[in-house]
């Protein structure tokens, strides 16, 4: 079963951004297999809810982020299981890890394979793939590269002012704070420092320190 939701999460990447494409889904899915035996996961779930996480996220691109892609996502990681002929229980778990992975949304994972899910996802949001990450996310929706001057709390999501800079400030910053496992706080802190450090150095270089 799972190279075959494999095959179908897949094929809703074809239209794809960068920032959140198949490569995103591949490293989730390896963040998942190094923690989630370390939090005793039932690995069956935690591998298929990683490979559906995001086949919502296209639409939410196309919307601007109006919609949840975490919400639909579970409606439609729903359908592929049913197709896939999963048994009713793994498509409820894999579905409340969809549902629940959103840094920003409302549902809070409550089974131990949606906190590892929501770690393994924002592992991959932070550190030097997150940096490439935001920096390439800003180029998608036209944001210039920096303004140290700019009030990120004001500036509006999918603008010019929607930088790398200020997805740090929003939300990057915040992420080891937010981490919901022992294993992902710590691989969550060597990564922080680093990304602190890159956007301390940015901030200066950007308003011409010497």
């Amino acid at each position: 079963m799972i190279e075959e939701i494999a095959t179908a999460a897949n094929s809703h990447f074809d239209a794809a951004r960068g920032s959140h494409g198949w490569d995103h889904v591949e490293r989730v899915v390896k963040l998942c297999e190094h923690i989630g035996p370390l939090e005793g996961c039932d690995m069956t779930v935690l591998r298929l809810a990683a490979l559906l996480h995001d086949i919502g996220r296209h639409e939410s691109d196309k919307a601007n982020g109006s919609v949840c892609h975490a919400q639909l996502g579970a409606e439609m990681a729903r359908k592929e299981l049913e197709k896939a002929t999963a048994e009713p229980d793994v498509v409820e778990a894999v579905a409340h890890c969809v549902a629940t992975h959103r840094f920003r949304g409302g549902a809070e994972p409550a089974s131990i394979e949606a906190k590892v899910l929501f770690d393994a996802d924002k592992l991959d949001s932070v550190g030097a793939v997150g940096i490439g990450r935001a920096f390439l996310f800003a180029g998608e929706v036209g944001a210039r590269l920096h303004d140290p001057h700019a009030d990120h709390g004001s500036a509006e999501s999918y603008s010019a002012e929607d930088t790398a800079h200020r997805e740090y400030t929003v939300k990057l910053r915040h992420i080891k704070n937010r981490m919901l496992t022992q294993t992902g706080r710590a691989m969550a802190e060597a990564r922080h420092r680093f990304m602190e450090e890159f956007f301390a150095r940015l901030d200066a270089e950007t308003r011409g320190d010497v």
